[in-house]
């Protein structure tokens, strides 16, 4: 049955499908919750929570990277953030919060084109590494040569490259890009690298020596890639076609296997139930962190494309405080909106249709059927 539509005479379309159009359906056998693992494990690093929190700097300062990681998540701090670039970015945080909406954007622009300091970015990874949890730190595959080093020699654990696309055939008339196959071979860490949206550049990304690929493509709450480019990628499918490439991979590779890690539209337990469901390993999640009381954003969230100084492709969004880190992970919950306590969401998720563990789970059936709320 093809999966296209016709869009006119001279466009056909293939049909694709977000979090909201799919749901899993229970299965004949069930589970009690606390028999339920959510862990997972990359390179040699196990945590017990499927979950990466987004280097954004709404929702990630060294502090907050080092109780995530106590929690039993992964933290990962956007190198190229305002913890980098101000000794101190408290005030800086502060006003972004304080923002009128029609002034935010600009500002953010001004505050973030103060330089990235390279002793700051060792600081802030050895804050996070003398408390003993895994050190990962991000940047941007335009950043990645001109900081690696100081990156590795601070002694980060797992290396990510995140941009909003990245491309293992990325072509440049005025710069030699980044070789992301010489460069991931020549490293002596684990790197997640992402994102893509695709089958064929997640298999390139892949055949690049990647431990993880970040899928996601202008999906988050804080992304305006839809509006700004005219391209997004509904995220259930581009998570099956991704873990297709990871099925793939494994049979061409000979037994390699790379994590796919959904990285957009994971704003609420359902989502990231869902995200496992269509092949995830894990979620990176953004907004809906950013909404613990402990987030530096208090209250607000934003990425990198909202201040981008030539093209923003995001904005500063409220999101608010629904409780403290602990709570959203792990509850208590007093809310029925998927915001809090989804750890146990999943958990509960997986024990009603029956299986045992994060790797089990993602065979679990899924339909078509669009939530339409309201």
């Amino acid at each position: 049955m093809s999966n296209e539509v016709e869009i006119g005479r001279g466009k056909r379309a293939r049909r694709a499908y977000s979090f909201d159009d799919v749901a899993v359906v229970p299965s004949r056998r069930t589970r009690d919750p606390q028999d339920v693992s959510t862990s997972w494990q990359i390179d040699a690093y196990h945590f017990d929570l499927p979950i990466i929190a987004a280097p954004m700097d709404s929702v990630m300062s060294p502090q907050t990277a080092v109780q995530f990681g106590q929690l039993g998540g992964l933290g990962v701090l956007d190198l190229e953030g305002l913890w980098t670039r101000y000794d101190d970015p408290t005030e800086q945080l502060a006003e972004i919060a304080q923002l009128p909406s029609d002034e935010a954007t600009r500002r953010m622009q001004a505050l973030y084109s103060a330089p990235i300091d390279p002793d700051l970015i060792t600081q802030r990874l050895r804050e996070i590494r003398a408390t003993g949890v895994t050190v990962a730190g991000a940047l941007t595959p335009a950043r990645t040569q001109q900081f690696y080093k100081t990156v590795v020699d601070a002694g980060v654990d797992i290396f990510v490259i995140r941009g909003t696309t990245v491309s293992a055939e990325h072509v440049s008339a005025n710069a030699e890009p980044l070789n992301l196959k010489r460069f991931i071979y020549e490293l002596d860490v684990p790197v997640i690298v992402g994102g893509a949206a695709t089958y064929t550049a997640a298999l390139h990304l892949m055949r690049t020596g990647a431990a993880g690929v970040l899928v996601g493509f202008g999906g988050g709450a804080a992304h305006t890639t839809r509006v700004s480019l005219g391209i997004h990628a509904p995220m259930a499918t581009a998570v099956a076609d991704v873990a297709a490439a990871r099925r793939d991979y494994l049979d061409e590779s000979g037994g390699r296997y790379v994590h796919v890690i959904a990285d957009g539209a994971v704003g609420r337990s359902g989502d990231m139930v869902k995200a496992i469901a269509c092949g995830a390993d894990a979620v990176m999640i953004g907004a809906g962190l950013a909404r613990a009381a402990e987030a530096p954003g208090q209250g607000w969230h934003w990425g990198p494309e909202a201040h981008h100084s030539q093209l923003p492709r995001g904005e500063r969004v409220r999101v608010g405080t629904t409780g403290t880190l602990d709570e959203i992970l792990f509850g208590p919950s007093g809310r029925a909106d998927g915001t809090l306590n989804i750890v146990g969401a999943l958990r509960r998720a997986m024990a009603t249709t029956g299986y045992s563990d994060v790797k089990e789970f993602q065979r679990v059936e899924v339909v078509v059927s669009p939530y339409l709320p309201g």
